[in-house]
């Protein structure tokens, strides 16, 4: 097994300087595991992702919320994953929800976007997810697996490729998954992926959770098999992001 415990961090379209020092101040001088035992990624909006990385800490990344479909050019407002690299930027996030949703962004042009950003050297945090009427039509691993499938039919090699399962009912609703529905998508998840891509990449890859985490419920959720990791929203804004950083040691208790 041996899949390191992964905790994102999603800042989603938050912060002013000030609060920005804030967070980075808590995150510098809170007592988390060695990284052998935990990989700890924040993602701040893209104007604050040059004074992140400079001030966090080394042993934290930095991720990026989006990036465009392809190489740079005449697309105003875009942000280019060669930029990313080129700013010494690792990680990125790709098809979250609210931007599936808002913004309109299909399966396709995610798997796209996930294709592009590998192939420029980053790491892709991949997001899927069920809506609550797709979750009550009794479709949530028919949609998890389409969203899955599309970002396999464009890569080959999945070893920086992180999922991140957040149920849309869930984001910032404080509706959480229950260790259980969590447990469910995740191993679902992992046997789509034993099937339809390998055994050893189902074995390796991580599969985080994300969906209102915080630090009263993380402890059990992580405990879950199939549960290596969170991705965390509104209290990745918060000192208990320490917490939830700190419930790696669950795993290797």
């Amino acid at each position: 097994m041996g899949r390191k415990f992964f905790v994102g961090g999603n800042w989603k379209c938050n912060g002013t300087t000030d609060q920005v020092d804030k967070i980075v101040k808590i995150l510098n001088e809170g007592q988390v595991p060695p990284t052998d035992v935990v990989e700890v990624v924040v993602s701040p909006p893209y104007v604050f992702l040059p004074v992140v990385k400079s001030q966090l800490r080394p042993e934290f990344q930095v991720a990026a919320q989006n990036c465009w479909v392809k190489k740079g050019g005449a697309f105003t407002g875009e942000v280019s994953a060669e930029m990313l690299a080129n700013l010494g930027v690792p990680w990125v996030i790709l098809g979250h929800s609210e931007r599936r949703a808002l913004l309109g962004e299909s399966n396709e042009f995610v798997g796209d976007k996930v294709a592009y950003a590998l192939s420029q050297g980053l790491k892709v945090i991949a997001c899927v997810g069920e809506t609550l009427e797709q979750r009550e039509a009794g479709s949530t691993m028919d949609v998890v697996a389409a969203q899955t499938k599309a970002i396999a039919e464009k890569i080959k090699d999945w070893s920086n490729v992180v999922i991140a399962y957040e149920p849309v009912w869930a984001i910032g609703t404080g509706k959480v998954a229950t260790p259980d529905q969590a447990q469910e998508v995740h191993a679902s998840l992992r046997d789509w992926l034993k099937i339809n891509v390998s055994p050893e990449v189902a074995d390796s890859t991580r599969i985080i959770y994300g969906g209102s985490v915080t630090g009263a419920n993380c402890k059990e959720l992580a405990a879950k098999p199939d549960v290596d990791g969170f991705l965390v929203g509104g209290a990745s804004l918060k000192p208990e992001f320490i917490d939830i950083i700190n419930s790696a040691t669950v795993k290797s208790a």
